[in-house]
C-alpha cells in the first residue's frame, strides 16, 4: 500500500507542477490525481469530484491533498475532505515539495505531510551576489 496524492489547484497549476516533477524524476512513483479549479466552478460539484478522487486514490494509507493557496476555493474544497476521508491537507504546493514527496513513495501519510513541509522549507533559498573583497 502507499499514500495517494491529490493536487487541487487554480487552473492547470497542479497538472503543470506534476508534469514538471515527473519530467525531472523520469517517473511518478505515487498514484496522483489533479483537479483544476476554474473561476466559475461550482464548489459543491468540485468537492464531489475531489471526494471521488480521494476514494480512488486511498489504497488504505490515506491521501495527501495539496493546494496552491490557503483560504482559496481549492483550499476550501480540500479542507472539506478532512471530514470524510483519511487525508492531510497542505497549502502552498511547489516543485521542491513534490520532488521530496515523490522520493518517499512508501512513507505513511503523516510522515509524508512532514516531508512535504520540509521540502518547502529547504526549497526556499535566497541567493545573493558575493561582495568583491
Amino acid at each position: 500500500m502507499s499514500t495517494g496524492l491529490l493536487l487541487i489547484t487554480h487552473g492547470r497549476l497542479g497538472q503543470e507542477l506534476l508534469d514538471t516533477v515527473t519530467m525531472i524524476m523520469c517517473q511518478c512513483p505515487l498514484q496522483v490525481k489533479t483537479i483544476s479549479i476554474k473561476g466559475d466552478c461550482n464548489p459543491d460539484e468540485e468537492y464531489m469530484a475531489a471526494r471521488n478522487a480521494c476514494e480512488e486514490l486511498d489504497q488504505g494509507d490515506g491521501v495527501l491533498v495539496m493546494t496552491d493557496l490557503y483560504g482559496s476555493t481549492p483550499s476550501n474544497i480540500a479542507t472539506r475532505l478532512l471530514e470524510c476521508c483519511n487525508t492531510r491537507v497542505i497549502s502552498g504546493v511547489n516543485v521542491p515539495m513534490l520532488l521530496r514527496i515523490l522520493n518517499y513513495p512508501d512513507t505513511d501519510l503523516d510522515r509524508l505531510a512532514d516531508i512535504a513541509i520540509e521540502g518547502a522549507h529547504s526549497g526556499v533559498i535566497v541567493s545573493t551576489r558575493k561582495q568583491a573583497s
